[in-house]
Protein backbone atom coordinates (compact mmCIF):
# COMPACT_ATOMS: atom_id res chain seq x y z
CA UNK A 1 0.00 0.00 0.00
CA UNK A 2 2.90 2.34 0.68
CA UNK A 3 3.83 2.33 -3.01
CA UNK A 4 0.65 4.19 -3.98
CA UNK A 5 1.64 7.65 -2.64
CA UNK A 6 5.06 7.33 -4.30
CA UNK A 7 3.43 6.28 -7.59
CA UNK A 8 1.00 9.16 -7.42
CA UNK A 9 3.86 11.60 -6.81
CA UNK A 10 5.74 10.21 -9.81
CA UNK A 11 2.69 10.62 -12.05
CA UNK A 12 2.28 14.28 -10.96
CA UNK A 13 5.96 14.91 -11.63
CA UNK A 14 5.74 13.46 -15.13
CA UNK A 15 2.65 15.54 -15.92
CA UNK A 16 4.49 18.69 -14.85
CA UNK A 17 7.41 18.07 -17.22
CA UNK A 18 6.82 19.20 -20.85
CA UNK A 19 6.93 16.42 -23.40
CA UNK A 20 10.12 16.11 -25.40
CA UNK A 21 10.02 18.45 -28.37
CA UNK A 22 7.02 20.40 -27.04
CA UNK A 23 7.10 24.06 -28.06
CA UNK A 24 6.81 26.83 -25.49
CA UNK A 25 3.93 29.28 -25.91
CA UNK A 26 4.57 32.18 -28.28
CA UNK A 27 5.17 35.39 -26.32
CA UNK A 28 4.07 38.67 -27.89
CA UNK A 29 4.22 42.28 -26.67
CA UNK A 30 2.06 44.92 -28.37
CA UNK A 31 3.30 48.50 -27.88
CA UNK A 32 0.93 51.13 -29.19
CA UNK A 33 -0.92 54.40 -28.68
CA UNK A 34 -4.63 55.18 -28.38
CA UNK A 35 -5.52 53.97 -31.90
CA UNK A 36 -5.00 50.24 -31.22
CA UNK A 37 -6.01 50.72 -27.56
CA UNK A 38 -9.53 49.55 -28.46
CA UNK A 39 -8.13 46.04 -27.99
CA UNK A 40 -7.99 46.86 -24.28
CA UNK A 41 -11.78 47.21 -24.06
CA UNK A 42 -13.12 44.95 -26.84
CA UNK A 43 -12.98 41.39 -25.42
CA UNK A 44 -13.71 39.73 -28.76
CA UNK A 45 -10.72 41.47 -30.35
CA UNK A 46 -8.41 40.36 -27.53
CA UNK A 47 -9.67 36.81 -27.92
CA UNK A 48 -8.93 36.84 -31.65
CA UNK A 49 -5.36 38.08 -31.42
CA UNK A 50 -4.21 36.23 -28.32
CA UNK A 51 -5.49 32.75 -29.13
CA UNK A 52 -2.69 30.27 -28.46
CA UNK A 53 -0.17 32.88 -27.36
CA UNK A 54 0.88 34.88 -24.32
CA UNK A 55 0.04 38.49 -25.21
CA UNK A 56 0.97 41.65 -23.32
CA UNK A 57 -0.93 44.79 -24.36
CA UNK A 58 0.96 48.02 -23.63
CA UNK A 59 -1.29 50.59 -25.29
CA UNK A 60 -1.17 54.18 -24.03
CA UNK A 61 -2.95 57.38 -25.01
CA UNK A 62 -0.56 60.08 -26.31
CA UNK A 63 2.40 57.72 -26.74
CA UNK A 64 5.14 58.71 -29.20
CA UNK A 65 7.93 56.62 -30.69
CA UNK A 66 11.08 58.12 -29.11
CA UNK A 67 10.31 61.80 -28.52
CA UNK A 68 8.74 62.69 -25.17
CA UNK A 69 5.11 61.61 -25.23
CA UNK A 70 2.33 64.19 -24.95
CA UNK A 71 0.55 64.49 -21.59
CA UNK A 72 -2.79 62.81 -21.00
CA UNK A 73 -4.71 63.61 -17.80
CA UNK A 74 -1.64 65.38 -16.49
CA UNK A 75 0.83 62.58 -17.14
CA UNK A 76 2.90 61.63 -20.18
CA UNK A 77 3.18 57.89 -20.87
CA UNK A 78 6.43 56.16 -21.69
CA UNK A 79 7.61 56.33 -25.28
CA UNK A 80 7.52 53.18 -27.39
CA UNK A 81 11.28 52.87 -27.01
CA UNK A 82 11.09 53.20 -23.23
CA UNK A 83 8.28 50.65 -23.12
CA UNK A 84 10.26 48.12 -25.15
CA UNK A 85 13.37 48.59 -23.01
CA UNK A 86 11.38 48.21 -19.79
CA UNK A 87 10.59 44.55 -20.53
CA UNK A 88 14.20 43.42 -20.75
CA UNK A 89 14.47 39.74 -21.69
CA UNK A 90 10.75 39.25 -20.99
CA UNK A 91 9.85 41.25 -24.11
CA UNK A 92 8.93 38.08 -25.99
CA UNK A 93 9.39 36.48 -29.40
CA UNK A 94 7.41 39.02 -31.43
CA UNK A 95 6.81 42.72 -30.84
CA UNK A 96 4.01 44.70 -32.49
CA UNK A 97 4.53 48.47 -32.81
CA UNK A 98 1.61 50.73 -33.71
CA UNK A 99 2.72 54.26 -32.82
CA UNK A 100 2.97 57.58 -34.66
CA UNK A 101 -0.35 59.36 -34.54
CA UNK A 102 0.87 61.89 -31.95
CA UNK A 103 3.84 63.18 -33.96
CA UNK A 104 4.76 64.54 -37.36
CA UNK A 105 7.24 61.90 -38.48
CA UNK A 106 10.45 63.85 -37.84
CA UNK A 107 13.03 61.50 -36.35
CA UNK A 108 10.86 58.46 -37.07
CA UNK A 109 13.53 56.74 -39.19
CA UNK A 110 16.11 56.98 -36.41
CA UNK A 111 13.48 55.97 -33.89
CA UNK A 112 12.71 52.77 -35.79
CA UNK A 113 16.39 51.82 -35.68
CA UNK A 114 16.55 52.46 -31.93
CA UNK A 115 13.49 50.33 -31.27
CA UNK A 116 14.74 47.55 -33.54
CA UNK A 117 18.14 47.47 -31.87
CA UNK A 118 16.52 47.33 -28.44
CA UNK A 119 13.97 44.64 -29.34
CA UNK A 120 16.47 42.33 -31.03
CA UNK A 121 19.02 42.72 -28.24
CA UNK A 122 16.29 41.68 -25.80
CA UNK A 123 15.58 38.43 -27.64
CA UNK A 124 12.77 39.32 -30.04
CA UNK A 125 12.82 37.43 -33.35
CA UNK A 126 10.61 39.87 -35.22
CA UNK A 127 8.97 43.28 -34.96
CA UNK A 128 5.63 43.71 -36.73
CA UNK A 129 5.38 47.42 -37.58
CA UNK A 130 1.93 48.78 -38.39
CA UNK A 131 1.56 51.56 -40.94
CA UNK A 132 -0.51 54.61 -40.01
CA UNK A 133 -3.80 55.48 -41.65
CA UNK A 134 -3.01 58.48 -43.80
CA UNK A 135 -6.08 60.51 -42.94
CA UNK A 136 -3.70 63.47 -42.81
CA UNK A 137 -0.58 64.14 -44.87
CA UNK A 138 1.45 64.47 -41.67
CA UNK A 139 1.38 60.67 -41.27
CA UNK A 140 2.93 59.96 -44.67
CA UNK A 141 6.60 60.47 -43.61
CA UNK A 142 6.25 57.84 -40.88
CA UNK A 143 4.84 55.33 -43.36
CA UNK A 144 7.68 56.02 -45.75
CA UNK A 145 10.15 55.46 -42.92
CA UNK A 146 8.48 52.15 -41.98
CA UNK A 147 8.62 50.80 -45.53
CA UNK A 148 12.22 51.92 -45.94
CA UNK A 149 13.23 50.31 -42.64
CA UNK A 150 12.04 46.92 -43.87
CA UNK A 151 14.86 47.02 -46.41
CA UNK A 152 17.42 47.54 -43.63
CA UNK A 153 15.92 45.14 -41.13
CA UNK A 154 14.98 41.63 -42.31
CA UNK A 155 13.41 41.10 -38.87
CA UNK A 156 10.85 43.87 -39.51
CA UNK A 157 7.50 42.92 -41.05
CA UNK A 158 5.37 45.76 -42.40
CA UNK A 159 1.69 45.33 -41.55
CA UNK A 160 0.16 47.76 -44.06
CA UNK A 161 -2.93 48.81 -42.16
CA UNK A 162 -3.15 51.98 -44.23
CA UNK A 163 -3.77 50.03 -47.43
CA UNK A 164 -5.82 47.25 -45.85
CA UNK A 165 -8.25 49.62 -44.13
CA UNK A 166 -8.68 52.13 -46.97
CA UNK A 167 -12.33 52.99 -47.53
CA UNK A 168 -13.58 50.67 -44.78
CA UNK A 169 -16.29 51.65 -42.24
CA UNK A 170 -14.39 50.43 -39.18
CA UNK A 171 -13.64 53.83 -37.64
CA UNK A 172 -15.04 56.56 -35.49
CA UNK A 173 -15.51 60.10 -36.79
CA UNK A 174 -11.78 60.89 -36.80
CA UNK A 175 -11.10 58.03 -39.21
CA UNK A 176 -8.43 56.63 -36.89
CA UNK A 177 -9.89 55.25 -33.69
CA UNK A 178 -11.72 51.98 -34.03
CA UNK A 179 -15.27 50.82 -33.53
CA UNK A 180 -15.66 47.42 -31.83
CA UNK A 181 -16.02 45.84 -35.28
CA UNK A 182 -12.86 47.60 -36.38
CA UNK A 183 -11.00 46.33 -33.34
CA UNK A 184 -11.96 42.78 -34.28
CA UNK A 185 -10.67 43.32 -37.82
CA UNK A 186 -7.38 44.84 -36.61
CA UNK A 187 -6.86 41.89 -34.26
CA UNK A 188 -7.34 39.36 -37.05
CA UNK A 189 -5.18 41.38 -39.43
CA UNK A 190 -2.27 41.55 -36.98
CA UNK A 191 -2.55 37.94 -35.88
CA UNK A 192 -1.46 36.76 -39.34
CA UNK A 193 1.68 38.89 -39.19
CA UNK A 194 2.48 37.71 -35.68
CA UNK A 195 2.30 34.08 -36.75
CA UNK A 196 4.48 34.84 -39.78
CA UNK A 197 6.96 36.72 -37.61
CA UNK A 198 7.18 33.90 -35.12
CA UNK A 199 8.88 31.78 -37.78
CA UNK A 200 11.69 34.27 -38.37
CA UNK A 201 15.01 33.47 -36.75
CA UNK A 202 13.68 30.15 -35.51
Amino acid sequence: MRARPALAALVLLLLAVPAAGAKSQLRVTFVGDSVPASLDYVPSARAVIRRGMSLTLDLKVCRRLVATSCPYKGKAPTTALQAVRSYGRSLGDVVIVDVGYNEDGRGYTEGIDEVMNAALSQGAKCVVWVTLRETRAVYRPANMAIRSAARRWPQLLVADWNSYSAGKPWFRKDGLHLTPAGADVLAGFLRGYVMQGSKLGG
